[in-house]
């Protein structure tokens, strides 16, 4: 009996019909297309509209398409891990909610929070179910509705959001295909510079806190880019060093979607050219969990057996981590 490995065997991913363009933005704020596509590379960005909508809608979507796509029914799912930092509210977790609206009865369900890097985590958690023998069918969703955390009056974030969701069925391999190494990294030093003011058992919600805006993202936006593109692009680098790969042995990378210059820097330290990374950013603009799997899924087609992809992303917390896999199946 070979190695087991954990295989990505189907993706799906799904966003809100509401696209909220650079130009709508100009008119809520002192801000315009030619800034935010300078700075940002962002050209629209999706908006879950709705009373009573959260993240479970976003997630649930991506879920069910991707349960109907893989032809898995829900009583197969064992397990399914949501990441997200946006829950649809602090208690029951996310996770639990879409596994009832999807009808997967069957499995236990957890949330995780690891900010923009949170698919990464998340996905190698749900390897380690599938590499222990312990499931043989594994959900793992990156959903973010970020409209609710965002703040529509201050221009250096607002440009910079969206909401969406993608989700991934992990299945075990013995062939050498899957996920092949992982380098996952916290500094929790970082907090002070992006991180949600109140709202949690520090700072609960008040009249005060609510007032002074302070449930929204705040980000100190030069400190946060600079540790961006060096921790992004290092770990990147560095798992292709532990793994003796070089840029030409890799299909893609596929890099979180926060910032073109960041993706771009990553790029270029790994000796990749542009055409060998994904960039899906200008359509989406940053929905945290949930951006590399929307890559994945706009990518799709373009991926077959054995493709060498290098997954990097960075985050709030801070946490930034990078996942090297062999795409397991050839376009359907």
């Amino acid at each position: 009996m070979g190695k087991i490995r954990a295989a990505i065997t189907g993706i799906h991913a799904w966003v809100p019909e509401y696209r909220l363009t650079n130009f709508e933005l100009s008119r809520m704020v002192d801000t315009s297309d030619e800034w935010i596509m300078q700075r940002v590379g962002i050209k629209e960005r999706r908006i879950l509209k709705g009373e009573g909508l959260g993240t479970s809608e976003l997630g649930v979507n991506a879920v069910k398409g991707l349960l109907e796509k893989t032809g898995t029914s829900p009583a197969e799912v064992e397990l399914l891990i949501c990441a997200t930092i946006t829950p649809d509210m602090m208690f029951p977790a996310t996770a639990n909610i879409i596994s009832d609206k999807a009808g997967i009865k069957n499995a236990f369900s957890f949330d995780l929070s690891a900010a923009c890097s949170g698919f990464l985590f998340a996905l190698q958690t749900g390897a380690a179910y599938i590499e222990s023998g312990l499931c043989r069918k594994v959900v793992i969703v990156g959903a973010d509705k970020m409209s609710s955390i965002t703040d529509y009056t201050d221009r250096t974030t607002c440009p910079l959001f969206g909401d969406g969701a993608g989700a991934v069925l992990l299945e075990p391999t013995e062939e050498e295909v899957g996920i092949m190494d992982h380098i996952l990294n916290v500094d929790g030093s970082g907090c002070r510079y992006l991180h949600m003011k109140a709202g949690g058992s520090a700072r609960p919600a008040s009249h005060e806190t609510v007032e002074a805006r302070e449930h929204f993202v705040y980000q100190e936006g030069q400190a946060v880019f600079k540790f961006a593109v060096s921790s992004m692009a290092d770990v990147a680098a560095e798992i292709m060093v532990r793994n003796n790969l070089k840029p030409e042995d890799i299909a893609y990378l596929v890099p979180h979607q926060a910032n073109l210059r960041i993706i771009d820097a990553t790029g270029r330290r790994m000796g990749l050219p542009p055409e060998k990374v994904m960039v899906n950013i200008e359509n989406y603009g940053n929905t945290t969990a949930a951006t590399i799997p929307l890559c994945l899924w706009d990518y799709e087609k373009k991926l077959k057996k054995g493709d060498i992809l290098i997954l990097a992303a960075f985050g709030g917390g801070f946490t930034w981590g990078s996942i090297y896999l062999k795409w397991a199946y050839d376009p359907q």
